[in-house]
């Protein structure tokens, strides 16, 4: 029985030693820099918990082998689930109509490869029509369903021991990153899982800067059902690394941007324009802040497109709180700025929900601790900052946006707030005391 606290211990022994190594770098110079860092971080286990909750409608017409059905869902994968649909009820998938619905809000969640609440409501429809009853079942998870027996974003602790000059040149960096592989297991693992490596709980490391970097990865196994959670890999990647980079100028005494800027690889063109376009249109280090404001700093390339953060935010009443976000993006060509804009801000409201006090999933004896959101938090309108989205024109082939606006949020908020307290933020949610 998974017990959180018992295993928090063990993911942190875990990440002492070095694990399957993604990428090899020369960890000698460590020894002997002059300046170190070393730095855990802890990432709990999060549920989707979109406002909509899972639900499904069947109807089934006919019987036996010549039976059709129709199916209305809100769904991120309808050809996996009328695939599963078809199992369900015993006929081919081209006798499955898959009307997908607008859904309020998916995350990962409607995206499951095993279909659940899909399978469960055809398996219901099918009990129900062989009962007699010729109607549409319709199925609706409870929130207690949802958060409770549903899949989650993994928990993760990283471990990173890292070496510098005076400068901020970065001589060596040794990182460790211990949780469960999402793509094991499925038939995505032959593509995702390479020398031991789950691709999806390293991606957005390293990124976009040159770092002689040494990473390598543990994924225990665990009785416990994950899945992806919007931005991936990047929900907790972008937050160490943007805020590890932040350490370093803040041990060096730079400014975080122009220190990012002297530190990204040459090739980050768009990085450096969608954080210049943050900086400018947020007035950063021009801009007269209020009282007890800082600013904090975070970029971050997911989908193959670069989000910039320019934040604004404070300490109230001994709580972290958010006041202004400017956003800089380049997703090359906007097809549709508005809908870039609405996808930004939905992804830093989602960025924001990792932050906020009692945003997290513990297990005590097996089971989930947790029922509803009144002990899992999510952020509330009073939490909300106001948030400007700036788009770097391009006629490049566009990019993604949906999962983008995620990553850099969290930790830009966390670098505002160290610059008041003085205390890097390594864990999330956010906790000051």
């Amino acid at each position: 029985k998974v017990d959180s606290a018992k295993q928090l211990a063990s993911y942190r022994e875990l990440a002492t030693k070095t694990g399957s190594i993604k990428h090899d770098a020369d960890m000698a110079p460590l020894a002997s820099a002059p300046n170190k860092i070393s730095a855990e971080f802890v990432f709990p286990y999060l549920a989707h918990a979109p406002m909509e909750p899972l639900n499904c409608t069947v109807q089934i017409d006919g019987r036996g082998a010549a039976a059709k059905a129709t199916v209305w869902t809100g769904t991120q994968m309808p050809g996996l689930d009328t695939a599963a649909a078809a199992r369900t009820l015993g006929i081919k998938p081209e006798q499955v109509t898959m009307n997908v619905q607008m859904a309020g809000g998916g995350f990962g969640r409607r995206g499951l490869l095993t279909s659940d609440f899909v399978v469960e409501a055809c398996t219901i429809a099918k009990a129900t029509q062989a009962a007699g009853i010729s109607a549409p079942v319709r199925t609706v998870w409870s929130r207690e369903d949802d958060v409770r027996g549903g899949y989650y974003r993994p928990m993760h602790v990283h471990r990173a021991e890292i070496g510098f000059d005076a400068q901020g040149k970065v001589l060596a960096w040794d990182h460790v990153i211990v949780g469960q592989s999402i793509m094991a297991g499925t038939f995505f693992e032959p593509m995702m899982v390479k020398n031991g490596v789950d691709e999806t709980m390293v991606e957005g490391m390293g990124k976009p800067y040159t770092l002689p970097m040494r990473l390598s990865a543990h994924h225990p196994k665990l009785n416990v059902p994950v899945l992806w959670w919007r931005s991936v890999g990047s929900t907790h990647t972008g937050y160490v690394m943007e805020t590890l980079i932040d350490d370093i100028a803040r041990a060096t005494k730079q400014d975080p941007v122009a220190y990012r800027m002297k530190l990204m690889d040459a090739k980050a063109v768009r990085h450096r324009a969608a954080l210049q376009l943050a900086v400018d249109k947020s007035g950063y280090g021009k801009k007269t802040l209020g009282a007890g404001r800082a600013w904090g700093v975070a970029v971050h390339e997911s989908f193959d497109s670069v989000v910039a953060y320019v934040v604004e935010a404070s300490v109230v009443d001994g709580a972290p709180k958010l006041h202004q976000v400017t956003a800089g993006v380049h997703c090359n060509l906007a097809v549709n700025p508005k809908s870039v804009e609405a996808q930004i801000q939905g992804g830093a409201l989602m960025g924001l929900s990792m932050c906020v006090p009692g945003a997290a999933i513990t297990l005590k004896d097996g089971v989930v601790e947790q029922s509803n959101f009144g002990d899992f938090a999510v952020p509330r309108i009073t939490d909300m900052p106001a948030i400007a989205v700036h788009i770097v024109p391009s006629a490049d082939a566009p990019t993604g946006v949906g999962e983008p606006g995620l990553p850099p949020l969290a930790p830009a908020f966390a670098n505002a707030i160290a610059q008041l307290t003085g205390k890097p933020l390594r864990e999330l949610p956010f906790k000051l005391a």
